[in-house]
């Protein structure tokens, strides 16, 4: 067999625009021979897939996938909403979701299996496609929510959370902590959890702000003890209102359930991507230049 050397991947690189490791594969594969092999990328869909891949991808698909006591949060996106309801990516977000599950949430190893498929089907539809996130929860229970669900487990924002415990009460429970996460989209799960340099700059942003001017040492104390409560009200799981009951908090409901928070996970699709937002008169002078 032809030996595989750099300068070869890098002449293949440049003569198809894939992947260092697609053009490393494509070469092993047909000996060392560089025509052969752009035939080869061609033929899976990888020539086609790595043209789009600088297009910005921000929409798409999350789903959650739950087996005994772990669960998954995955994140697959598209270039348009479009491609959501398309049932090709509808399959491949299903199966990306279950590699990921089986691969207990190891997101390179989840993406160097799903790898051809993702090549494949955007060669297939024609737009640029990608695994962007996986989370993993494990607890002795695992419940799930799909916010804006387009198909039965696939939407905009999924969640989902782990509870340990036996509670009797701990089933009708946790899927209600789940939607609550939906709809606060807490930052912490416990005080503990909260980073102590958060803790100091909320402190020093709060007397900062004028609030705390000419007042008593102590009275200072008792002010910045209550910006802090609040502040843990907002962002850690366990201290919000419970959204179903805002008179008791997180915390106290799953206590009265017998259940402890173990971990949670939510994305929302496409949050903190850039989109691109081209004006469509723009393009179309860009096409006629």
């Amino acid at each position: 067999m032809a030996e595989v050397t750099a300068k070869l991947i890098q002449q293949l690189r440049e003569k198809t625009s894939a992947g260092m490791l697609d053009c490393k594969k494509a070469l092993i594969e047909n000996n060392g021979d560089i025509e052969a092999a752009a035939d080869w990328l061609r033929q899976k869909g990888i020539v086609k897939a790595a043209s789009k891949a600088g297009r910005v991808a921000a929409s798409g698909l999350v789903t959650v996938v739950k087996c005994d006591n772990m669960g998954c949060v995955v994140e697959l996106n598209a270039e348009t909403d479009f491609v959501a309801k398309n049932e090709k990516f509808q399959k491949l977000v299903a199966d990306v979701a279950n590699k990921a599950l089986e691969l207990s949430g190891d997101f390179d190893a989840t993406l160097a299996a799903v790898h051809d498929d993702i090549a494949a089907t955007i060669a297939t539809i024609g737009e640029n496609m990608n695994l962007r996130r996986i989370a993993k929860v494990s607890g002795d229970h695992v419940f799930s929510y799909i916010h804006n669900a387009l198909v039965p487990g696939m939407g905009q924002i999924g969640v989902a959370v782990a509870i340990n415990g036996n509670g009797d009460k701990i089933a009708e429970i946790g899927p209600k902590i789940a939607m609550h996460i939906a709809a606060n989209k807490p930052e912490f799960m416990t005080v503990a959890d909260v980073d102590p340099v958060v803790v100091e700059r909320e402190k020093k942003v709060f007397i900062e702000s004028g609030a705390t001017a000419g007042k008593p040492e102590n009275i200072v104390e008792k002010m910045v003890e209550g910006r802090m409560k609040k502040y843990y009200a907002e962002s850690v799981l366990e201290e919000q209102p419970f959204v179903m009951d805002p008179s008791k908090t997180v915390k106290q409901v799953l206590d009265e359930a017998g259940g402890k928070l173990a971990g949670f996970a939510y994305f929302v699709l496409g949050e903190g991507v850039e989109k691109r937002e081209d004006n469509l008169a723009d393009e179309v002078a860009k096409m006629l230049k």
